[in-house]
């Protein structure tokens, strides 16, 4: 029997990453000049893994929901959206430093990191009040009160053990660059810090065209990039990241209602597309952004604790109004229905509910979810199996084709089935080595189904397919291998659970 160990420790990360590497999946970036840090490069088996969830997204949006379109908005925008949309003022962490160390600290993770030892010791009423604490500090941007209240927890640096922090200060995360042929008639531009105000902005554009009603959405993927300076955790902090938006815009005064909508549906995306739902967790935000009326973030159960991996946000008008003001463009919708009195709404600045999911850190929670050690056999037919147990609608590779030798006409006849087959899901061909150690190397990249060709396929037209979690095997015919294998790997098994 297969016994199972679960990877929940500092070390299973260090496994997971060594592992990313080693098969394809992540790559330090520009690793030959040593690498840059908080940045990373997406491997052979690693772009087909995002590539695939990133179209079940978009098709979940896009496609399951007749009220949500998509649009791609560039990256370099007027620098005043920026103003407008409180980024250019209020983008900004508090920094603190130690001053024996030299390390510098977000000083927000330090209070949360307390509070969640408090929860883990049992006693979370003190997290809670240390993190409304720190939120009323954060709101009356009173820095001082931050600093006193990690010298007051005891929090010490963990590199130097000591209690010698500078003064809390602000760091802004945007990145800057400048746009124009001569530098010295250069105008100040920003890179993207998100990509929903690509959305806001477009949002007129969007519903005359499309001739939209609301209630509406409009999703979007595309990268933002933040000057992170605490930047860990391998892909789960990146100054270059990618994310996967939807805006859905609605009348004032049901916002509550599609908001309590979007989160479970949301919730119910995960773990349609494998994360168990033990894993998984609400996190309501005792401190609000500046636009939001309600705010929780879907957290997922990485190898480091639960961390946010998809953020739920009331964001009432905050958007299109402000950007109403600073263009002095109207940014209304006419609802031509009718209220309960019988009394036509009218002109409105819509409300708007944002679902945002980082789609490297979904990439990060499905490949540590995958990352399997297994023990299988008994007494001295003992043996240690590393597999990832990828939802095979999410694989990298579907299938793998396998000659069991080179000879006798089976490499030409697994030719022919990798070519049926690759024009359907991706397949790759592998005839290097003993087949035990190519179903080992496919195990490693998380291939659903191996199929082996033998010589009782030169008689009668079967193959054997090798299943990856069970390692169970099945005789089948080669006809049915498109329809058997395609249905079991179709994203329409995820969608539906949706």
């Amino acid at each position: 029997m297969a016994e199972q160990k679960q990877q929940d420790t500092a070390s299973a990360l260090k496994d997971i990453i060594s592992h990313a590497k080693e098969y394809g999946f992540v790559f330090p970036s520009s690793e030959i000049y040593d690498g840059l840090q908080a940045v990373y490069d997406y491997g052979q088996n690693g772009v087909e893994l995002k590539n695939n969830l990133k179209t079940l997204w978009w098709k979940a949006m896009t496609m399951l929901n007749d009220n949500v379109v998509g649009i791609d908005a560039s990256i370099f925008m007027h620098p005043l959206t920026w103003k407008a949309s409180g980024h250019v003022d209020s983008f900004n962490d508090p920094m603190i430093d130690n001053k024996d160390s030299k390390k510098r600290y977000r000083a927000d993770q330090l209070l949360e990191a307390r509070a969640e030892q408090y929860e883990a010791e049992g006693t979370p009423e003190k997290g809670k009040a240390l993190l409304q604490e720190m939120a009323k500090f954060l709101d009356a941007g009173e820095l001082d009160g931050i600093r006193q209240l990690i010298i007051d927890e005891n929090i010490k640096c963990p590199i130097s053990g000591t209690l010698n922090w500078t003064e809390v200060r602000q760091f802004n995360l945007m990145f800057s660059t400048q746009v124009g042929a001569v530098s010295e008639d250069a105008s100040l531009i920003y890179l993207r810090p998100e990509t929903a105000q690509g959305i806001f902005v477009n949002f007129l554009n969007v519903q005359k065209s499309g001739r939209m009603k609301i209630p509406f959405g409009i999703a979007q993927i595309g990268k933002a990039f933040r000057n992170e300076i605490v930047a860990r955790n391998f892909i789960f902090r990146m100054r270059e990241f990618e994310q996967m938006e939807m805006q859905f815009f609605v009348r004032p005064g049901t916002e509550m209602e599609w908001y309590n909508n979007w989160k479970e549906t949301r919730l119910k995306f995960h773990k349609a597309i494998g994360l168990p739902a033990e894993n998984l967790k609400f996190h309501d935000h005792e401190k609000l952004a500046h636009y939001a009326n309600a705010a929780v973030d879907i957290e997922y159960k990485f190898p480091f604790g639960f961390k946010e991996m998809e953020g739920i946000h009331s964001r009432t008008d905050f958007d299109l109004g402000a950007h109403q003001t600073l263009s002095k463009k109207k940014q209304q919708y006419f609802d031509p229905e009718l209220d309960e009195n019988g009394k036509p709404y009218g002109n409105y600045v819509p409300f708007v509910v944002e679902t945002s999911v980082g789609a490297d850190r979904l990439f990060l929670a499905i490949l540590c979810n995958a990352y399997t050690n297994e023990t299988t056999g008994e007494g001295e037919n003992l043996k240690e199996r590393t597999f990832l147990k990828f939802h095979p609608a999410v694989a990298p590779i579907k299938a793998a084709v396998l000659p069991l030798v080179k000879k006798d006409g089976l490499a030409e006849k697994a030719q022919d089935i990798f070519h049926s087959l690759k024009r359907s899901f991706n397949t790759t061909y592998d005839d290097g080595g003993a087949i035990g150690k190519r179903y080992t190397r496919q195990d490693l990249i998380g291939t659903p189904f191996c199929i082996a060709v033998d010589y009782q396929t030169m008689e009668d037209e079967t193959v054997t397919i090798r299943h990856r979690d069970s390692m169970e095997q099945e005789r089948v015919h080669i006809s049915e291998l498109r329809e058997k294998i395609g249905n079991a790997v179709s994203m329409e098994r995820v969608f539906e659970q949706l």
